[in-house]
């Protein structure tokens, strides 16, 4: 299991305080930050409240175990900008489902951002095992399958009871758009960076000694560097300290040479 991680920690405790006073000293808060889907365009703020006001403890039980098992892997995968983006933009995800299939019904719970945070966690370890009560095992892409499957249903069947489907649904649908567009994001950045590389003059370390060379590398700027790049030119740098810079291929050799010249080092 992954250690705790600092959104995912603060979420829960923001949930968990919430939870507590809303059952206790200030009740009104459901009054005044209840999402009531048909109210959205004026209250607009309960697209947000509404995610940390929860019915019962079973209710947040359920929400915050799903945040504490899926919400570490995710954070660490995405780190803490990108997760805390996708875990509010499953919310209002859910809260746009609800405006557009279910209005009139009031909705509390973190459960669209929680099921957003569970489809990522499908998307990126499809296979990954997870146990249902702590013994039936059910590989990730497969659970998510049946959450889809089952706010469908249970949504527009008309079947749901008290349960919000369509804030399920929504979390699972703009979670879903989070991720790809993400992809998208970084694929596009990605491609700009070669043309970039392949523009631009680089100054080969050929005919350098192999300490000047590793000392020319080991210059190279890596904050400066765009985060696709950081961990290769790392390995690349130990990779020459252990086998000698001889040890690296022509190819590494290049791409070293090359993040000299974008990192801005001599």
């Amino acid at each position: 299991m992954f250690a705790m991680t600092p959104w995912v920690r603060r979420l829960l405790i923001a949930n968990v305080v919430i939870f507590l006073l809303s059952t206790s000293v200030m009740p009104y808060l459901f009054r005044d930050f209840v999402l009531i889907p048909s109210l959205l365009l004026q209250r607009p703020w309960t697209g947000l409240s509404y995610m940390f006001l929860h019915g019962g403890l079973s209710h947040i039980a359920f929400n915050m175990l799903g945040l504490f098992f899926f919400g570490p892997r995710i954070e660490q995968r995405l780190g803490g900008n990108d997760f805390l983006k996708l875990y509010f933009f499953a919310g209002f995800g859910g809260a746009a489902f609800s405006f557009l299939f279910e209005p009139s019904a009031p909705v509390v719970g973190a459960s669209g951002a929680i099921y957003g945070v569970l489809l990522a966690f499908a998307m990126f370890y499809p296979r990954e095992r997870i146990y249902i009560w702590g013994v039936l095992p059910v590989e990730a892409r497969i659970l998510v399958a049946i959450a889809v499957g089952a706010s469908v249903y249970l949504g527009f069947g008309g079947t749901g009871g008290n349960t919000a489907h369509f804030a399920h649904l929504g979390g699972l649908v703009f979670a879903f758009a989070y991720v790809k567009w993400r992809e998208w994001r970084q694929g596009s950045a990605r491609r700009d960076f070669q043309r970039r590389l392949e523009g631009s003059q680089v100054a080969p370390s050929v005919g350098l000694s192999d300490k000047a060379q590793l000392a020319r590398w080991q210059s190279i700027d890596v904050a400066s560097l765009h985060e696709l790049n950081r961990d290769e030119v790392q390995s690349l740098l130990e990779k020459a300290k252990a086998h000698g810079t001889r040890g690296l291929t022509p190819s590494e050799r290049q791409f070293l040479d090359r993040m000299v010249v974008s990192s801005g080092s001599r």
